[in-house]
């Protein structure tokens, strides 16, 4: 479904400068998502956060990012989808500031979170903010996949950025880098965007927000206590409560004449497998990024800059296969892509079994490359299929759903698999300390060195077995649940 007036206008040279604005908050949010995997070893060494303080800092972000793309995304429609994108900046903007001079690892922490709220007004706001500045089809299609490749290399390159800058400045550089990225936008903006409301009736539905992030937060907030400590009663009763505070949103989604989220876009099964796809990729894939930081520094002992080197092909090919994926589905449809998306990431992921505590670079290099082809056809796919099955008036929480599944996921990934090697280096490490970078820093040598080292590989060896077992799953659910025609597979307007 398009607007009524998608073909009076074409896009002119001030809107593409438009497109350019707005790609610059993209690219720093979604590179904040993964800018630490290469700098935590430096931040353990400056700040010495504890392992479960080293797990917030690395997905808190994306936890308070993905709790609250829903509900930004349905305020900006409402009360102004310019105005969030500009106080969105200005806030991720000073978290980054305060984020860099963190003397603790509990500032820190906060400053992540500010950064996660500044950056949930700005994926869905952004996104909408395309459709008015592209009222014709093709081009708003054009500028949607660039705003896709863009958020997917903001991924890619993250490491690789934190690692350059690591190289030659000290780790508060990884925040600083965003602050000049922010002024620009914030001096541009008001030039070149427009602002854009959603003429549609009905109040803000301050029950289905609170439903929305509280079930989001809480729900997350159990998972990762469960993977990192065990059961808990504590965890327990954050699950069901968040668990049960997600039914309740669904349900009243439901009735609601105007919903928060249009449940009904689930009944499609490609719109569906997408979406977990969107989750899984990011499980997968900062799962892998942060644990072979780790190995690639601390294990082999590879300055940080080698490390992001070494991180530059499947940066390449990740961001390259976005862009070319719209191609890919009108060529071969969605059932074939994504099916090839998942086994592509399950292989990748599985060359990491190859490492060893001796050598191992090759087998990374190969694994990125590999995954990186499916995890951009994943983070283009979800995208495109997204802001494709719903009407333009609906596209701040329909983009809010896609961008919501890939930030989820990158948390998860973190507190998930990540607390799983958590687990198994706990189990049959040393006993020295809770983690391989503390039990370095506490000075361990010879053969407590090495079977600490022994402990983290085995740890990333399971959580990336799991993480290729998952992928792999999801492919042959793919093949079985995708029809191979899906023309007539429809969401209703």
């Amino acid at each position: 479904m398009t607007h009524p007036s998608a073909t009076s206008r074409r896009a002119g040279r001030r809107d593409w400068f438009g497109l350019l604005v707005v790609l610059g908050p993209v690219l720093l949010v979604s590179m904040d998502g993964s800018v630490l995997f290469l700098a935590m070893p430096r931040i353990t060494q400056a700040l010495a956060p504890t392992a479960d303080e080293a797990l917030w800092v690395l997905d808190g972000y994306g936890f308070v990012v993905g709790s609250l793309l829903i509900a930004f995304g349905n305020l900006g429609d409402r009360f102004g989808r310019f105005r969030l994108l500009m106080i969105g900046v200005a806030v991720f903007a000073a978290g980054s500031a305060g984020a860099a001079y963190a003397p603790s690892p509990e500032i820190l922490i906060a400053f992540r979170v500010l950064m996660g709220l500044g950056g949930a007004t700005l994926l869905p706001s952004g996104l909408a903010v395309l459709g008015e500045l592209f009222a014709d089809p093709r081009q708003r299609s054009r500028a949607i996949g660039i705003f896709a490749a863009t958020f997917a290399a903001g991924f890619a390159i993250g490491p690789v950025v934190g690692g350059l800058l690591l190289s030659r400045f000290d780790w508060g550089s990884v925040f600083l880098v965003n602050l000049p990225v922010a002024a620009a936008f914030l001096v541009a903006a008001p030039f070149l965007l427009r602002e854009v409301r959603t003429r549609r009736p009905g109040g803000v539905d301050v029950a289905s927000i609170a439903l929305s992030a509280g079930g989001l937060l809480l729900a997350v907030y159990s998972v990762k206590t469960l993977a990192a400590y065990g059961p808990s009663t504590e965890a327990a009763v954050a699950g069901v409560v968040g668990v049960g505070a997600l039914v309740r949103f669904v349900l009243r989604q439901r009735v609601l004449d105007h919903p928060l989220v249009d449940v009904r876009l689930f009944r499609s099964t490609v719109f569906t497998v997408a979406i977990v796809t969107g989750v899984l990729s990011l499980v997968a894939w900062s799962a892998a990024a942060y644990l072979t930081g780790i190995y690639l520094q601390t294990v082999l002992g590879l300055p940080v800059l080698t490390a992001a080197l070494l991180a530059l092909p499947g940066a390449a090919v990740l961001t390259a296969t976005c862009v070319l994926t719209p191609a890919v589905v009108d060529r071969v449809g969605p059932r074939v892509t994504l099916v090839v998306c998942h086994f592509s990431m399950a292989v990748g992921l599985l060359l990491l079994l190859a490492t060893t505590t001796t050598g191992g670079t090759g087998w990374y290099v190969t694994s990125t490359v590999v995954a990186g082809f499916g995890y951009g056809l994943s983070f283009a796919l979800v995208a495109d299929t997204a802001v494709a099955a719903v009407p333009v008036d609906r596209a701040g929480s329909a983009a809010a759903i896609a961008e919501t599944s890939n930030e989820l996921g990158n948390a998860l990934g973190i507190a998930l698999l990540g607390s799983t090697a958590v687990l198994v280096f706990r189990s049959l490490g040393p006993d020295i300390a809770p983690t391989l970078g503390e039990t370095v820093t506490a000075g361990a040598a010879g053969a407590a060195l090495e079977q600490a080292e022994d402990a983290f590989l085995t740890g990333l060896h399971v959580a990336i077995g799991v993480a290729a077992a998952l992928c792999a799953g999801l492919g042959l659910l793919a093949l079985r649940w995708i029809p191979r025609r899906t023309t007539g597979d429809e969401v209703p307007a």
